[in-house]
């Protein structure tokens, strides 16, 4: 879910930079960065269906398959 956010916010970011939109809150540096933190959110972890981890998901995997 915050892989989709942060992808949203990276392409309002775009289109802000080639409209060349000014705003004083959410300039294109602001929106990059809140792009980076929703990517590094999910990729910790946060923000899945039902609060899993993708290591926790790949954990019971593999002893499945064993």
């Amino acid at each position: 879910m915050l892989a989709v956010v942060a992808a949203v916010v990276f392409g309002l970011a775009l289109l802000f930079d080639l409209a060349d939109i000014r705003s004083d809150p959410f300039d294109h540096a602001t929106l990059v960065t809140l792009g980076l933190l929703f990517l590094a959110l999910h990729l910790a972890g946060f923000g899945g269906p039902g609060g899993s981890t993708a290591s926790g998901r790949g954990r019971a995997w593999s002893r499945r398959r064993r």
